[in-house]
């Protein structure tokens, strides 16, 4: 491995003090996105108006580093102009890519931007080298960001058989679907967040001290329910406990958070381009401290690929913000395959 074949790392600002931070402790880039449901993390607080944005994308490029803005959900008819008109303001900010899921959108922002960069987001959810090519030949797309469900031997034939980057998800929460297909939380609220940009949207959320103890709810349904010393989860349908055949567990989706750490010689021996963090509802000391410990390890294995380790203090760290306080190299690791 050498220097040109460097891992790109890319950490979540879901506002001002993140990205800064981000950039302070060693990203590569940052992904934001407006306030408003052009983007999949559309929650009350987060995200940038034009002011911060343009605030933040000077910070950053003042300091060399790129600023990528995530439009990964799916306009509808009535709201396309929202939409274009997102594109239309990033080409003018300077942003450094744009990153789609929709083909339209794609489409859009190829023929009216040529000069801009596009990502297909991994809400668009492909999950082979054909898709990736479909959408770089049609829309010219340069990278393209994996859903967490391939293996790291589907990882490795993807990288090989596209002239397209790969950004891969190294940390931060899963999700049990194949991204930009879940249909749960809409079946709950009745908003779909591949269009509406939320999952479990705060006005549906509920939480209820009980007799039996902290209950959260989601528009009225009962996700779980938590002892006297256990901290009270947001209310996400898919990591909920619920009882099944007079067993009450996470019956779905255990609470852990992704952590390939372990793996990151084996991630850039096959080729990937880039390494995103998830997390941009979270605080700017998580950005911080996850961030901090990935620039060391991307450093270590540029620096020292075959004798690089994940140093328990890293793995200590990590573990300190992850859900659960426990982690897994989910999909990444089939030994059976």
């Amino acid at each position: 491995m050498t220097s040109s074949q460097r891992i790109e790392l890319v950490c979540p600002a879901g506002s001002l003090p993140a990205l800064k931070t981000a950039i302070d402790h060693g990203a590569d880039c940052v992904y934001l996105g407006f306030k408003d449901a052009t983007n999949a993390r559309n929650f009350t607080g987060l995200n940038f108006d034009p002011a911060q944005m343009r605030e933040g994308i000077a910070y950053a490029h003042a300091r060399r580093r790129k600023v990528l803005l995530a439009l990964n959900t799916y306009p509808q008819t009535a709201n396309w102009a929202g939409w274009t008109a997102a594109v239309d303001r990033a080409a003018e900010f300077g942003i450094d890519a744009v990153i789609l899921a929709d083909p339209g959108l794609m489409a859009y922002a190829a023929k009216t931007h040529p000069q801009l960069r596009l990502h297909l987001s991994v809400q668009g959810s492909a999950t082979s080298y054909e898709a990736i090519n479909f959408y770089h030949e049609r829309f010219g797309i340069q990278r393209a960001v994996l859903p967490r469900v391939l293996s790291m031997a589907q990882v490795e034939q993807v990288v090989g058989r596209t002239p397209v980057e790969i950004e891969v998800f190294g940390f931060g929460g899963l999700c049990v679907m194949v991204e930009g297909r879940c249909a749960l939380s809409a079946y709950a609220t009745g908003e779909s967040p591949n269009c509406n940009g939320a999952c479990s949207p705060g006005k549906h959320v509920r939480w209820e001290q009980t007799p039996q103890g902290m209950e959260t709810r989601l528009n009225g349904i009962l996700i779980d329910r938590f002892g006297e010393h256990e901290r009270a989860g947001y209310p996400t349908l898919c990591k909920g406990r619920f009882e099944v055949n007079d067993e009450t567990y996470y019956a779905i989706e255990e609470p852990t958070s992704l952590n390939t750490l372990e793996m990151l010689p084996e991630l850039a021996r096959v080729g990937v381009a880039a390494i995103k963090i998830e997390g941009r509802q979270r605080s700017p000391a998580y950005v911080a401290q996850v961030t901090k410990v990935w620039r060391a390890a991307l450093d270590r294995v540029v620096a020292d690929p075959a004798g690089f380790h994940a140093l328990p203090a890293w793995m200590a760290e990590l573990n300190k913000v992850s859900e659960g306080q426990s982690h897994t190299l989910g999909a990444y690791y089939r030994p059976w395959k």
